[in-house]
């Protein structure tokens, strides 16, 4: 047809006789064969993991050993523990017990026959962490132990033939700490560690390869799809390895040969960076190593600090052995440590940021728990780190980091907003154990709108192995495809520290080896940073990608009992955080008050003319420490019991120096303690709204009365300024055990410890449902799945039984108030007393709060329990007579909505959630609010509100919560939607007023003959406000303190940060209801020259003007505004 002559010879010898039969390989077992080339099974012998050492040197000359133990678990210092006297020690030595340490020195002599081979190293292994340091004190590298990270490279100079002198650091503890068996069980305090490995050994570095070469391949073999010429080319690949390999008899040269084979597969430029300069342009998964190191856990915070040394020397190490190796690292608390202990590798780590290799990232002192934090404390926490990261590295962070929180409040988007920072990582709600979140990439959108670009690695953890699986998962479990796909694979051993190690690394390599190569699995890039990774997501919402959203908190469905467990913790928490809160405001007005007075025209008594300093040192190193103890393992109560002796310590530490700090302010303002009780004395009011107070009567036949203390300032409590309750409350016993309290707003009724009816005499309206019982005890079994201490599951609810009490008395019976004492026993180790009170109330027309929300107007409840359950859940409950489908809780600065009902699995895995200071169930018309003064667990099933109390779980810290308990809440019924009068209510409640006496100027003066130095007092205080006829009742000032950086302030060690000329006051308001509202701050007589907006690390934005000695903003629902107020 095309003109052929005939037909052409073929080139081929194809032959014409079969020479054997050939049979189709039975894939399964070819892939199983793979495990006897590197497993640990009975073929390890003639595997290839013996070939990697090639010789090995233990005990004398080559290794002489002499340790130091240090006395009563006590970390001493290189300095300290080299001026000791070493004794003899030898391989086969036990050393303990837990957490105790141990110095070894070591003379190290590489023997003449294996000093000339091509790779030596030091090998330790005693089963437990240490860091090896130079003989002049330069920490080294870490030592993780039991056969992991066990390697340390010896230099060339240790080739000569002489004795050269190291030391290592032993840590008692694993990684993990000292539990024996389940890691979450609580530490074994008598472990001891057998030093089992101190040799020099020679590595053949093409076996370690091979390894690695193999790992790889095998991997694809075994998770590439049967159905891709891709896996079986693998399978080929490896079997020809492992052909050669027998072939060779496991020689030199069968290694090689190996290597050859592999490259076939993984390419040639797999044993250096140059791997990922191929074809980079398509690149879909941005590696980056990473070490979370708990700042306590399964250890102490002491330890912590030795843990963030040894992870981050191996971090420098590897970096000048791997240049594409990019590390990022959070927790600004951990910087600070580092540079106060180790200031040699601080330096090392410090030098490693300037190349772009070692990059701080996170912004936030430590990686602390979203949940419970007040809102100001959650502003400290980027304030501090910020400031810690600028001040040393020269840049703040631009990338929220927090992959392993229990959760993420609604707020976070607009605080890191504010903070600077417009990225957030993370990848804990991977935990769900109810449903699966939709989105890997998306905007996270926080109550008053503002957003953050948020990406959940579809790796699925914090800790990848840097795997063929990690880099598959990255597009196989990505779920935001649609909208971009690329993906951050985050590597590196975690939680206990170590990062990543050179095996991670070595996979990563050749998992781009095959991408390039053979395609298939996604290519993976290195040295980068998350920023870049994250500026190429933002760069493709600039050119019109819409991110999916998802509005309001991250509910994490696992961990709800962190809300509960380490209740004394809690409390401690948030006492501190109103200790500093009523300090900060008290000295800032002290230390404007000669421009006050000035400016004012008026005279003052000696004690305000004294000279008074801003504290700025001391509220920082108080700040510093509760934010420490806010760190996602010791507030949610996951750790074991050492770290919460030492963050007991922290807090006994903060409550001293503020107890100080607060009598200094007073003392500055002239309000001093009272020492007798003739005293008049004098309210001080901390908190931005008027306020009413129930002053005692001393006599059972006088009514008590109520003072009226305007917001942010002081009133006297002399009788001419009381406005006195008509009728006392009053209280009976039925005679069948019932008491009947009254006063003008409620008629109650107490049973057995529990409240059975609850009758509104204003709404004339019983709050509570026929036959329930409102302060009900209950106690629950509580035993999850896992995870003692964090966990919670839906089932314990099945188990509910109801505490009656076996005794009850009245305790008060007026006139200022009325109260019942009962007491329940809850078992035969545990017990519990309550007083239900009522106080006074005025009279409907007289002076009350501003929002009719006085101490009368609620009901309340004290609390002490002797608690020694075992896997027991204790709670109170409220049932009340309202209907909606959704409870509303406080949150930071602003407040979240939450089903009540079980409509979906989304509805129903909130049956265990975390409020602030309240919860409140509304209708049309009317509510309940129920509110606390330590609690942060709650849950609302259908109208039945509880308030989650104690928890005994015994893992990790087999004592967690025995012990004594005290805690207070309150029931608010409320005329009216939730409004400020709960938001107000529960503030008052936490922070109640505090009495001094006003000095007068001379002893014995009265405070008729000193009303102008009171007065002076007053203004000082009062100088700020809000104007109530032009603000919003919903407005809150939250914080008032002093400029970071205001010259007169200013503390030392604030590096590349200027201090700020003049002098400042910053005053930090929130919308706390949800609606558009304005605001009028007057500054009475303080001298202000300008205002501006700032964020909240105090960065000036639009000016505000000032007009008739004010200035008028405006807020979105739920914003948080931050002023700053020159003067």
């Amino acid at each position: 047809m095309g003109g052929e002559t005939g037909s052409r010879p073929s080139t081929h010898h194809y032959p014409k006789l079969t020479a054997k039969p050939v049979g189709k390989q039975i894939h399964s077992i070819y892939r199983d064969r793979l495990r006897q080339f590197t497993g640990e099974g009975q073929y390890k012998a003639q595997g290839l993991e013996p070939k990697i050492v090639e010789a090995r040197a233990s005990g004398p000359p080559a290794v002489k050993l002499s340790v130091w133990s240090a006395p009563d678990l006590t970390r001493p210092t290189f300095e300290d523990a080299t001026k000791h006297t070493f004794k003899p020690s030898k391989i086969g030595d036990a050393f303990g017990p837990s957490w105790s340490t141990h110095w070894f020195k070591l003379q190290v002599t590489v023997p003449k026959d294996i000093k000339d081979r091509n790779h030596l190293e030091l090998h330790w292994d005693a089963g437990n962490e240490g860091l090896v340091w130079t003989e002049d004190g330069v920490p080294l590298q870490g030592l993780t132990g039991g056969g992991e990270r066990i390697e340390w490279i010896l230099p060339e100079a240790y080739r000569d033939g002489k004795e050269h002198i190291l030391y290592i650091e032993m840590a008692c503890n694993r990684m993990f700490g000292n539990a024996n068996g389940d890691t979450n069980f609580p530490p074994d305090p008598n472990n001891y560690y057998t030093l089992t490995t101190a040799d020099v050994v020679a590595i053949n570095l093409d076996a370690r390869a091979l390894f690695y070469d193999f790992w790889i391949i095998g991997d694809a073999a075994r998770e590439f799809s049967e159905q891709s010429w891709e896996e079986h080319e693998a399978l080929q690949v490896a079997n020809a390895i492992m052909d050669a390999f027998i072939a060779g008899d496991g020689s030199n040269e069968s290694i090689k040969e190996g290597r050859k084979i592999a490259q076939q597969y993984l390419g040639d430029k797999i044993d250096s960076e140059k791997v990922y300069e191929e074809d980079s342009a398509d690149t879909l998964v941005s590696a980056v190593g990473h070490c979370h190191i708990d700042t306590c856990w399964l250890w102490p915070f002491a330890e912590t600090k030795r843990k963030v040394a040894r992870s981050w020397s191996n971090q420098c190490d590897l970096m000048d052995r791997y240049p594409e190796h990019r590390f990022v690292c959070s927790q600004a608390q951990q910087f600070k440590w580092l540079k106060m202990y180790y200031p040699a590798l601080f330096d090392r780590v410090k030098s490693k940021v300037k190349t772009g290799q070692f990059q701080p990232i996170g912004g936030s002192w430590v990686e602390h728990d979203t949940n419970m934090p007040s809102g100001e404390s959650l502003v400290r926490q980027f304030l501090y780190g910020q400031r810690l990261f600028e001040s040393n590295f020269g840049e703040r962070c631009q990338t929220f980091w927090l992959p392993d929180t229990f959760g993420y409040s609604p707020q976070i988007p607009q605080l890191t907003q504010l903070a600077g920072m417009t990225r957030f990582f993370t990848q804990k709600l991977s935990w769900n154990n109810i449903n699966n979140f939709p989105h890997t990439t998306f905007n996270w959108v926080a109550l008053d709108g503002s957003q953050v670009l948020c990406h959940m690695t579809p790796a699925e953890t914090y800790t990848a192995e840097a795997n063929f699986g990690d880099v598959k998962r990255c597009v196989t479990q990505h779920k935001s495809m649609n909208n971009d796909p690329r993906s951050l694979l985050v590597f590196g051993k975690g939680d206990g520290g170590g990062g990543p190690t050179w095996g991670h690394l070595e996979r990563l390599r050749r998992c781009r080896g095959l991408s390039n190569t053979k395609g298939k699995l996604p290519k993976v890039a290195m040295g980068g940073s998350v920023d870049e990774f994250f500026s190429k997501l933002q760069k493709k919402a600039d050119e019109g990608t819409d991110f999916v959203t998802w509005y309001g908190e991250l509910y994490l469905e696992l961990h709800r009992g962190t809300y509960t467990t380490q209740a004394n913790n809690k409390r401690n928490n948030r006492k501190a955080e109103v200790l500093l809160h009523d300090i900060e405001f008290l000295a800032t007005m002290a230390s404007f008050k000669d421009d006050i007075r000035r400016h004012g025209g008026f005279g003052v008594n000696a004690q305000l003319l004294k000279s008074y300093k801003y504290p700025k040192k001391e509220l920082d190193e108080m700040w510093e420490l509760v934010l420490l103890c806010q760190f996602h393992d010791c507030l949610p109560g996951s750790a074991i019991n050492m770290a919460y002796r030492e963050s007991d310590e922290f807090y006994a530490t903060v409550f001293k120096t503020g107890k100080k700090l607060l009598k200094d302010a007073m003392t500055a303002l002239g309000l001093l303690d009272c020492t007798s009780e003739s005293q008049d004395q004098v309210l001080v009011n901390t908190l931005s709204f008027d306020r009413s107070e129930i002053i005692d009567s001393t006599s059972p036949e006088k009514p008590a009365g109520s003072i009226n203390v305007r917001g942010l300032g002081i009133s006297l409590t002399e009788a001419s300024k009381r406005s006195w309750v008509e009728t006392a409350p009053t209280i009976h016993e039925n005679g069948d055990g019932e008491y009947v309290m009254e006063n003008h707003r409620f008629r109650i009724k107490v049973s057995e410890g529990a409240i059975t009816s609850i009758y509104d005499v204003a709404a004339d309206r019983e709050v509570l449902p026929d036959g329930s019982r409102a302060n009900q005890l209950t106690l629950y079994d509580d035993k999850p799945l896992n995870w003692q201490a964090w966990d919670v599951e839906m089932f314990h609810l099945r188990s509910r039984k109801e505490l009656r009490a076996h005794k009850s008395a009245i305790l008060e019976s007026g006139p200022n108030r009325v109260s019942v004492a009962s007491e329940t026993k809850i078992s035969e180790r545990s017990s519990i007393r309550t007083v239900i009170s009522l106080g006074a109330a005025p009279t409907p027309g007289s002076q009350e709060g501003e929002d009719g929300s006085g101490p009368g107007s609620f009901i309340t409840v004290t609390s002490d329990v002797d608690w020694h359950e075992e896997k027991k859940f204790l709670k109170v409950e409220f049932p009340v007579d309202i209907r909606n489908t959704n409870a509303t809780y406080e949150t930071q600065f602003g407040l979240i909505q939450r089903p009540t009902h079980y409509n979906t699995d989304w509805d129903m895995a909130k049956f265990e959630v975390c409020c602030h200071k309240f919860a409140d169930l509304s209708e049309a018309g009317y509510g309940v609010s129920i509110l606390n003064d330590c609690k942060y667990g709650f849950a609302t099933q259908g109208n039945v509100m509880r308030l989650s109390l104690l928890r005994s779980p015994k893992a990790p810290d087999g004592e967690a919560d025995m012990g004594n308990h005290t805690a207070k809440w309150a029931i608010l019924p409320h005329i009216g939607a939730l409004g400020a009068e709960t938001v107000r209510a529960a503030a008052a409640f936490n922070n109640p007023l505090v009495s001094r006496h006003h000095d007068g100027g001379s002893e014995g003066s009265s405070y008729l003959k000193s009303a102008l130095d009171f007065d002076a007092t007053s203004r000082i205080l009062g100088a700020l406000s809000l104007d109530k006829s032009r603000s919003d009742p919903a407005v809150v000032i939250d914080t008032v303190k002093r400029g970071e950086d205001d010259e007169d302030v200013s503390t030392e060690g604030a590096g590349g940060i200027p201090i700020r000329k003049g002098r400042s006051i910053i005053v930090r308001l929130y919308d706390s209801l949800g609606g558009k509202c304005r605001a009028r701050l007057h500054f009475g007589e303080l001298p202000v020259k300008k205002v501006v907006k700032c964020n909240v690390l105090e960065d000036d934005g639009e000016e505000v003007g000032i007009k008739d000695g004010g200035v008028v903003v405006q807020l979105r629902a739920f914003e948080v505004l931050t002023l700053r107020l020159s003067v």
